[in-house]
This record gives structure tokens, sequence and C-alpha cells, in this order.
């Protein structure tokens, strides 16, 4: 008998047992039921696997009762799971019982498995660390990111929540350090604050003028507002509008930045970011107005806007181009694509550009993730994308997340 109760799968063979995830394998196995985890080229044969993200996982007559493995082979034996967050690389166990993993892959960004873990020192994580975790859809507001609502898991660990929610667009290999960022906070907790209020933005959606003021009025003082443009079937006078609606709102004194999603060509962006500015009142920066790095340092040479990079860092295969390019005044880090509060920690010590964190319209338990990373910063110079809450209908928690004259409380 082989359980194996893992949500999305891909190309996974079970033999004598039961496969309970999400989706169906790639070899028609029936999936009955979602529980949250990620499996990729898994084989099973007459044992149990009752948890994690693996990649390249053979198990064979006996336990593997653990986490995010890569290419790990057991026979015969007990393999009880490496310290986690369990990220092993090549174990092999055979006719016996380990409670270890003997080599730790490094999480995205460079920062070990493990690394100031305070749990790397009580040995083995039994599967029973990981709690049930529990599916939500939430509706938003507005729609947002082609989506009109918000979906993913949430669950319990030893050192609190973690958040799983990776967009609907998203292949299976791009959710691994969401998973990992939800395994992070749930089981180890986040590195000590340096400050204990964070400045937020109001985040703007593609809305009428009248929607735009009425956001940021309701916004709990924000005096920093990021508006989106460049959304399908908007026009640039729409935009505008937008983004004089928000001004006249903000007064003088408050700061208006928009994200493009990197929809624009080079060309395109210069001659709309141009309009925008003078429609704001001015710029605090641009988010990704166009789709890749190469294009964005042209745009930073060509615009007196200041541009801000964020797929170009979250959906990069190396987002040190950005560095090595020059193509960013600012960088946006979010913390479930890029893999935990201290993967960010990692590459913005490594980017040596002033940061803006930001959320992935999460609820309250995604945005405390959020709130961690921008407490612990040495420095935060830009107020954070943090204040999405208000973006959806309802949230996991009883008492949310809240914005107050512009700040959350850490």
């Amino acid at each position: 008998m082989a359980i194996f109760p893992v949500a999305l799968a891909t190309r996974v063979q079970v033999q004598g047992g039961h496969f309970q995830p999400g989706s169906s394998g790639g070899d028609g196995s029936q999936v009955t039921r979602a529980v949250a985890w990620v499996a990729i080229r898994v084989q099973v044969q007459g044992g149990h696997f009752p948890a994690g993200l693996a990649t390249r996982v053979q198990v064979q007559g006996g336990h593997f009762p653990a986490g995010l493995a890569t290419r790990v082979q057991v026979q015969g034996g007990h393999f009880q799971s490496p310290t986690s967050p369990e990220l092993a690389t090549r174990v092999q166990v055979q006719g016996g019982q380990t409670a270890r993993a003997t080599r730790f892959a490094k999480r995205p960004g460079g920062v070990s498995a493990g690394h100031e873990s305070p749990l790397r020192l009580k040995g083995v994580v039994p599967s029973t660390a990981f709690g049930r975790p529990r599916a939500y859809q939430i509706p938003l507001v507005a729609r947002f990111r082609g989506t009109t609502a918000r979906h993913g898991w949430v669950w319990r660990g030893r050192a609190g929540w973690g958040e799983f929610s990776p967009f609907d667009d998203y292949r299976p290999a791009d959710c691994i350090p969401w998973l990992l960022a939800a395994r992070e906070a749930a089981d180890f907790g986040f590195p000590p604050p340096l400050r204990q209020q964070i400045p937020v933005n109001v985040t703007v959606p593609a809305v009428t003028p009248e929607m735009a003021a009425s956001l940021v009025e309701s916004s709990g003082g924000c005096r920093t507002a990021k508006v989106k443009v460049g959304e399908r079937g908007h026009t640039l006078a729409q935009e505008r509008a937008r983004l004089a609606a928000v001004r006249e709102v903000l007064g003088p004194g408050g700061r208006i930045r928009v994200d493009a999603n990197g929809a624009w060509d080079v060309d395109t962006a210069v001659r709309n970011l141009a309009a925008l500015n003078r429609a704001a009142g001015g710029l605090e920066y641009a988010e990704q107005p166009c789709r890749t790095t190469a294009e964005l340092a042209a745009v930073r040479r060509r615009s007196s806007v200041p541009v801000a990079a964020d797929e170009s860092i979250r959906r990069a295969a190396d987002p040190f181009e950005v560095k090595r390019l020059e193509a960013a005044d600012v960088v946006v880090l979010k913390v479930q694509p890029l893999g935990g509060v201290r993967a960010c920690l990692d590459l913005a010590l490594r980017l040596e550009l002033p940061v803006v964190v930001s959320s992935a319209v999460e609820t309250s338990v995604g945005l405390a993730m959020g709130v961690a990373l921008a407490a612990a910063l040495p420095k935060l110079e830009f107020a954070c994308g943090l204040a999405t809450g208000q973006l959806l209908v309802g949230d996991v928690v009883r008492d949310p997340l809240r914005v107050v004259d512009g700040c959350i409380e850490v």
C-alpha cells in the first residue's frame, strides 16, 4: 500500500497502492483530494510517501515522510527527512534508516537550506510537523492580473502560519519558491525585525477615476499610491485620468508610482511615461515598463522617470542581469515568488539597489511574510506594496493586517 497525498503532480507513477493528490499524474493516475504540495517525476513502489515537494524521487519498499527532495532514492528502509526545510540532493538509503540528508542544496538566492534555523539543532522533523493545509478562495474587489478571485492554501507549522498561493499562470516548477517561502514561514519563522512600522503604498488597479480616488481615500492614510497602467483594453487617456484622480486625493506631497507589468515596448514606454508623468504631477518610478531586462535598461537611458524591476527579478533566470545592465534604480522583491524572507535578504544584499517589498495579493498570512522581510532589511527607503488586503473582499484571519497612518505594525 503506497499513499501519496500530494496536490500538484507531474509525471507521477504509483504502483501497488494509493495516489491521493490534486491533479492527474502524467500516467493518468486519478487524483481525489488536494492537500498542497507539488511533485514532479515521482515514483512510489510498495511504500508510503506522505509529503512534500519532490523532484525525481524514487521510494521502494519503505517510508518517506519528508518534504522537498531532489533525486532521492529510498529502498527497503525508512527515510524520515533531511533537516527542514527539506531540500536534499542525491540522497540514497538502502536497507536501513537515516534521520538526516547528507548533502543540502541551496535555496534560490544562495541561502543554504536550514540557514539560521533553530530547528536545525533539533534533528529530524517528523511528518506531523506539517499542519493540514486549508484551501481558500476570496473574490477581489476589482479585476487584477486578469482574475477576479485569489486562491491558495494556508497551514500552521511549528513557528506559525505559511501561505502557498501561486498565480494560475505559474508552471509547477515555478511554484517551488512559493512553497519554500510558505515552509519557511510555517516551520522557521522570520529574522529579528529592525523596525516596528512599515510604510506602505495603496495599490490602485485599472479602475475608473472615481474608484481609484475611493481606494486612496480608504487606504488608511497611505501617502504613496501604485497605479496599474498598460492594462489591455484601457487607453492612455483613461490612465491619465486615473492618475489625475489619485493625485487630487494625495495632494502635492503624495507620491505616485505606476506599474505596467511589462506591457510596452521601449518606444511606447518612453512615450507613455512622459504623458503619465505629466498627468500624475511627477512619478516616483515606473515598475517593469517593458518585459525584458535589456528593454528596461533602454527605457532607463531614455526616460527621466526612474525604473523599478519586478518581473526581471522574480521571474528571471538571472536576476543579477538587472545590476550588470544598470537596468533599474529600484528592485521589487516579493517573498513567495523568490523563495522566502531569508532568500530575499540575501538577494537584496547582492543586488546592492534600493528595495521595495511588495505582495502577490495574498491574505494576511502571506502579507505578514512580506512585512517580515521589510522589517528585516538593513535599509528601507521606499513605501512597500503590502497594503493589498483592501483588494480582497475577505481574509482568512479574524483580525487582518491593517494600515494605520500609512503604516503596518510589525
